[in-house]
Order: C-alpha cells, then sequence, then structure tokens
C-alpha cells in the first residue's frame, strides 16, 4: 500500500456500525464516486474480510473517474494492529469502510485519528438497540470526545411518515450528536451498486432528492478543517491558566 506523505491535506473518513446491514459500504462507494467526479481521485478502504467495497470497484468502468481502492480487513484484526492505513500519494480523501462486529478493543484504534466518522443507522428496533450500545461503547470505552465534533449520524433506509422513522428520529435528536442526512430507501442505490457506480453517476431526474442528502454529507465532510481548529482553540482555551483576579492594594494616607 503506497503511503500518501502529506497526512495534513488528506481528509480520514471512517464509517463504521458493528451491525450489518446499516449501509456503510453504500455510503462509502457513494461518498468515493462523488469526491472521485470532483477529484483529486479519492482511497477507498475496504477493511471488511467479505471485501463488498473492493466488488463494487470491481464492477466500475474503466472510464469513471478513479477511485484507487486497498483491500485492508487484515488491518482490522488483532494481528494487523501494527499495520497504519495510508491513502495514494494525491488524494484529497481515504475513505474506511469497518466491517461489522468490530471488536470494542478495536474502537480507539480505528477512531482515534479519523478527522471524520460517520455512522449509518437505518429505522428498526433492531438497529436502533445496536446503534446506542455501539455509541456507548465509542464514548466510554474508545474514550472518543463529542467536543472534537468529528463524529455524525446519517439516517440511512429512511420511509417518512411511518413508526419506525419517527423511533429513529427521537434516538438520534436524543444522541446531541448531528444527523447530517436521511438517505431515502430506494431501489437507485441498488442499481448503482450493481454498476460500480454512485448516485450522482445517475440522471439527475432519477435521483435529485438523494443527491441533496449526499451533498448536504459532503458539506459536512468539506468543513473538516474548521471543525478541527476550533475543537483546538476550545482546548487551548480551557487549559490556558485563569487569569489571578486584580485586588487593588489598600493605601493608608496619615
Amino acid at each position: 500500500m503506497d503511503i500518501n506523505p502529506d497526512r495534513g491535506n488528506l481528509h480520514k473518513i471512517v464509517i463504521l456500525n458493528p451491525k450489518g446491514g446499516s449501509g456503510k459500504t453504500t455510503l462509502a462507494t457513494n461518498l468515493a464516486s462523488f469526491f472521485a467526479r470532483r477529484g483529486p481521485p479519492p482511497t477507498l478502504i475496504d477493511c471488511d474480510p467479505l471485501g463488498y467495497s473492493m466488488r463494487w470497484l470491481e464492477n466500475r468502468s474503466t472510464q469513471a473517474p478513479k477511485i484507487y481502492g486497498f483491500a485492508a480487513h487484515e488491518h482490522c484484526t488483532e494481528q494487523g494492529k501494527g499495520t497504519e492505513l495510508h491513502a495514494w500519494p494525491g488524494s484529497g480523501q481515504m475513505i474506511v469502510d469497518l466491517p461489522a462486529a468490530i471488536a470494542e478493543n478495536q474502537l480507539y484504534y480505528e477512531t482515534y485519528d479519523a478527522d471524520s466518522i460517520l455512522i449509518p443507522i437505518t429505522p428498526s428496533e433492531i438497529d436502533i438497540y445496536s446503534a446506542a450500545r455501539f455509541i456507548a461503547n465509542l464514548l466510554l470505552v474508545a474514550q472518543f470526545d463529542r467536543r472534537k465534533r468529528n463524529l455524525a449520524i446519517v439516517a440511512n433506509r429512511t420511509r417518512k411518515n411511518t413508526i419506525s422513522f419517527r423511533m429513529l428520529m427521537r434516538f438520534l435528536t436524543s444522541l446531541e450528536i448531528p444527523i447530517i442526512a436521511k438517505l431515502r430507501d430506494s431501489q437507485v442505490f441498488v442499481h448503482a451498486a450493481a454498476r460500480g457506480i454512485g448516485v450522482c453517476d445517475m440522471p439527475a431526474y432519477l435521483v435529485k432528492n438523494d443527491m441533496e442528502q449526499l451533498e448536504a454529507i459532503v458539506r459536512w465532510l468539506d468543513n473538516w478543517r474548521v471543525r478541527k481548529l476550533e475543537a483546538a482553540a476550545a482546548e487551548s482555551l480551557k487549559q490556558a491558566p485563569a487569569k489571578e483576579a486584580f485586588t487593588p492594594a489598600l493605601v493608608r494616607h496619615d
């Protein structure tokens, strides 16, 4: 795997959820397609042993905008703990598609240096319960600091005006973590996946609503440097020593 020598300009995006079927790969591949069209080519890293992101990339036309791909499922094992992930030189984004059922002791290792973390959640009771437990572990076990403002949630496969959607939104709102998009339950994502493309590569009239949500995710992601600077400034202000209160001296007049 090639090393990107300038991590300062590289945006590391980690997509994770311990439950299978939450839409991690759908989100990862659609973001990769979007960034590829905008340029420069992103790097898509597939840490899932099932390799769905790499299968998607294999179906991609050689005429489509370039995406660099790496299969790195060994990275997410105990044996691969010393293996660093690196992007292709020149990539602006490194998108990491993590596997389901990631071990708790791997959470910190996989997220500590991420510039942005996205958690896709689908509207079902099982998924909500799983997400609640996972986010608790992320905050406690991985010692994730929400003040960094680099964590966001994407509601996935949603159908508005349903009980499950309202239940999901109540749960997400209670987390005090931003919900940056609500991707609908649509076959356009299935058709795009089968062809190795993203919804951004499909006719605009078919994906207008989907593109609005995808662009909302990208806007949040593109703000990663600002969030990082603001978090660093807030931390510096917190650690700055408090100035001693000025107490005027009493002067005696004889």
